[in-house]
């Protein structure tokens, strides 16, 4: 960020006496442009990649590290850098050898898992960074698409590197899958898949990332704190105790910032101060899901998951759930109630066993608990539909 930028937004904090100056600088699911405290993981990856820059394809490559690690910060940091620096995702970009000649176009695309559930959407995302078209959301089919992405890479002298990000979560496209849709372009593409561990039969390089220290935490949270929140805002003790608290997860650690970013913002106050921290803290569930789960999810279940954070109590059977999050949402009580296991099933939720006062042969009752940080979700999801209404599109 521009320093003229920095000082910019902390008078305009000043004046309007807010403790947040950027949201979106706070927000868990914003990557930055440069990954604090990655370095030698970002040189481990260009070693991987090292044969674009002499106009030949890497063999496949596999990123991997535990939850919150930054993987996929890394990946789309160093794909976003690699396609400024040859010209930009939809233009041509011509790497260039040793020898300063000009070499064949390559292109490097990174497609979320958690945004591509079919061939169609993967396609679509694929074309979308490779191609100056327009490419369509509907209208035509998955063979026109795959032959639209054949046509574009039909030159001898075309390439693409293609990151499959959470390749290894539920309901995404698998890596192995990802392979066999490219599997027109073979010889034009190689693959790096991202996630918590490598692919089923991986043959190529491995990159291991590793959960952050505390220190790189600290250092990730102070970056973050920085250029999001207002001069004074939170203090030092307070990032070094929430860092620890995260123990080498970034992503539970920004929750946890944002979460108390927020409830300082609606309780009107011009700091953070611990009780915010430790709601904040006690909302980010051990184990949990990234809050971007819930926020890839359809405007409907997303609708429903907001109804099920906002009741008083979830301390009884999914069936009575069911219907309270009906009585205020358009779907049935029995549609709700099937979303709830399928979301269960993914692991959004968990379905926990409820104790029973008399003992009987029937079926156990259970409820259901979020498994992810609900004020961040609920803050995020909020601001996505203002946008979407605003653009006047449906995620639906």
């Amino acid at each position: 960020m521009d320093l003229q930028e920095r000082i910019a937004r902390r008078r305009s904090a000043r004046r309007g006496g807010r403790v947040v100056v950027d949201r979106d600088q706070l927000s868990p699911v914003v990557h930055r442009a440069e990954p604090v405290g990655r370095g030698p993981v970002l040189e481990q990856l260009l070693d991987a990649l090292e044969p674009v820059f002499d106009g030949e394809l890497p063999s496949p490559v596999a990123v991997v590290g535990p939850a919150g690690s930054g993987t996929s910060a890394i990946v789309t940091a160093l794909f976003d850098a690699l396609n400024e620096q040859f010209g930009g995702p939809s233009r041509t970009i011509g790497t260039t050898t040793r020898a300063g000649s000009t070499g064949p176009v390559t292109w490097f695309v990174t497609v979320d898992g958690r945004q591509v559930e079919s061939p169609f959407a993967f396609y679509r995302a694929v074309l979308s960074r490779i191609s100056t078209d327009r490419v369509p959301e509907s209208g035509v089919g998955t063979d026109e698409l795959r032959e639209r992405l054949a046509d574009r890479l039909s030159r001898p002298d075309r390439r693409a590197v293609v990151a499959i990000d959470h390749h290894d979560e539920p309901e995404t496209l698998g890596a192995e899958r990802v392979r066999e849709l490219l599997t027109p372009v073979e010889d034009r593409v190689s693959t790096v898949a991202v996630g918590q561990r490598e692919p089923d039969d991986h043959r190529g390089t491995t990159v291991s990332v590793t959960a952050y220290r505390d220190h790189e935490l600290v250092d990730v949270i102070t970056d973050r704190v920085s250029t999001g929140l207002a001069a004074g805002a939170l203090g030092h003790d307070a990032v070094r105790e929430l860092a620890a608290w995260a123990d080498g997860n970034a992503h539970d650690a920004l929750a946890a910032l944002f979460g108390a970013a927020v409830l300082a913002s609606e309780d009107g106050a011009d700091r953070i101060e611990s009780h915010h921290l430790e709601r904040a803290r006690d909302d980010v569930p051990d184990d949990g899901v990234h809050v971007g789960r819930p926020l890839a999810l359809s405007e409907t279940r997303q609708r429903v998951l907001l109804a099920l954070t906002e009741l008083e109590s979830t301390d009884r059977p999914i069936r009575e759930i069911a219907t309270a999050i009906a009585d205020r949402s358009s779907p049935t009580a029995g549609t709700v109630k099937r979303f709830l296991y399928e979301l269960a099933d993914c692991g959004v939720v968990e379905r926990v066993p409820l104790s029973t006062v008399t003992a009987g042969s029937g079926r156990q009752p259970s409820t259901v608990e979020a498994q992810f940080p609900t004020i961040a979700f609920r803050a995020l999801a909020a601001t996505a539909a203002q946008t979407s209404d605003e653009t006047g599109r449906s995620s639906d």
